[in-house]
């Protein structure tokens, strides 16, 4: 049985975009069967428009128009088999065709008996579980895993299709974030493909902000540049996937701010050639302070935050740019932001990086060259709220804050097992800032997940409770 395999863009509830997207790939295939992602609205990110009937009628009518076509070879979309001119979904999972008994399921179960088993579940994209899913396929016939390349808000479904023979060999590996269409010969072997995770990270977060801008309308982006690692990471990422001419970065110095921060920030905008506006923030902080008293203390300090997210917000909203946050995952898990103030904004690259592997992204993209400075990359953290401010004034350090993080929230370690390594009085503050800033995690921007345990998609934590 001849066999093509697509892996196909698709976007949510876009019934014309996918319908020639599924076409393109029909009309050029010569195969006995071409096997295509799922498209369902349930499995691109459709949510609750699973209840909207006119989301369902255009959803049946788009496998119907393939079905009229009548093609002479059997399609596959996922479960939902087109052959014959007639649309079928078998009750069972279990197919006839072209005299092959085909088994498609959005799960794995290595006792079916069958000849070919499709693995049609839509995987969203996670850091470092690409190669062991495809080493937990434990197959016994030849095996086909089909995933499509889009977003579902939060969640990449960046590709990676791949096929292994009854022997468990590896036949077939389709890239990341990236249409393809193969030709499947069992009778292959291939080695695994690995891609540094750090690569990934870039290929996942650049394709999420370039579709979803194209999803919504935006076409350029701006975000504050504060001399911090943050910022300048994500104005890389932000310049790989739209152009250095689409990206926006605003200067907006303080009373507080090094000189350094601001040099450093040019010289960023030089090596990624973006345009860069200064807007000092402290005649707006002086005005509005200077019938009140100073106390120098957080209401200062947030102040500066909301100036800075007014300026932002102004030039969203002039130039039609999408506000682009800058807070990471550690920072997000302690708070460690202003809530309409650094945390505004309409989309986050880099929401679900701890700290510590924001500096391994950053220092991976300079490993041919600075494109960040690395006076950026070798300052200690501060948000210059005050002088001499540094992150780690409030903050444990990040290589032990970010492995709490991880232990706890990623994969879901017990606190009594975390005493073990370190100190139980630092464990149960992060432990307990996590529970407590939920309420600001809660009104935060969409952004991008690359972990099973991102706050932006798997962990759903209350705002009221009182263990914490």
């Amino acid at each position: 049985m001849k066999i093509i395999l697509a892996q196909t863009k698709y976007r949510t509830a876009d019934f014309v975009y996918n319908y020639n997207q599924i076409l393109s790939v029909l009309e050029r295939a010569d195969a006995d069967l071409v096997i295509l992602p799922q498209v369902g609205l349930e499995d691109i990110g459709g949510k609750d428009m699973l209840f909207d009937e006119n989301c369902n009628i255009a959803q049946s009518d788009m496998y119907e128009k393939f079905a009229e076509k009548n093609f002479p070879f059997a399609i596959l979309i996922g479960d939902v088999l087109i052959n014959k001119g007639e649309v079928t979904l078998s009750t069972d999972g279990f197919y006839q065709i072209a005299d092959k008994k085909v088994f498609v399921a959005d799960f794995f179960n290595s006792d079916v008996e069958c000849d070919l088993y499709v693995l049609a579940k839509n995987h969203y994209y996670t850091m470092d579980g690409y190669k062991d899913f495809i080493e937990s396929i434990d197959n016994k016939t030849d095996f086909v895993f089909v995933s499509s390349i889009g977003i579902a808000d939060a969640d990449v479904y960046a590709g990676g299709s791949f096929v292994k023979n009854k022997n468990g060999v590896l036949a077939l590996q389709m890239p990341m974030c990236d249409e393809a269409v193969e030709s499947v010969d069992f009778s292959h072997s291939i080695d695994f493909k690995n891609v540094p995770v750090e690569q990934q990270v870039i290929d996942v977060t650049t394709f999420a902000l370039k579709e979803y801008c194209e999803c919504t309308g935006f076409s350029k982006v701006v975000l504050g540049l504060s001399g911090g690692i943050d910022s300048a990471l994500t104005a890389v990422l932000a310049v790989k996937a739209l152009g250095a001419d689409n990206v926006l970065g605003i200067l907006m110095p303080s009373m507080f701010s090094s000189e350094g921060s601001v040099i450093d920030s040019l010289l960023l905008a030089q090596n990624l050639g973006i345009e860069t506006v200064k807007e000092p923030i402290t005649p707006l902080f002086n005005s509005f302070m200077a019938d009140r008293e100073r106390l120098h203390d957080l209401a200062e300090e947030n102040l500066q935050a909301r100036l800075r997210a007014l300026i932002l917000m102004f030039y969203s909203n002039r130039d039609n740019r999408l506000l682009l946050s800058t807070g990471n995952k550690s920072e997000s898990a302690m708070g460690f932001g202003t809530l309409y103030g650094d945390l505004a904004g309409g989309y986050n690259m880099i929401c679900d990086l701890t700290k510590t592997n924001v500096y391994k992204v950053s220092n991976y993209i300079n490993k041919d060259g600075e494109v960040i400075p690395q006076a950026i990359i070798d300052k200690a953290p501060s948000a210059e709220l005050h002088p001499g401010q540094k992150d780690q004034d409030r903050l444990p350090e990040y290589a032990v804050l970010d492995d709490i993080i991880e232990m706890y929230i990623e994969q879901c370690i017990p606190q009594e097992e975390i005493y073990k390594k370190y100190d139980k009085s630092i464990v149960d503050e992060v432990v307990r800032k996590i529970y407590r800033m939920q309420f600001k995690r809660h009104q935060g921007c969409l952004g991008v997940r690359l972990t099973e345990r991102a706050f932006c998609g798997g962990v759903t934590l209350p705002v009221v409770q009182k263990m914490y």
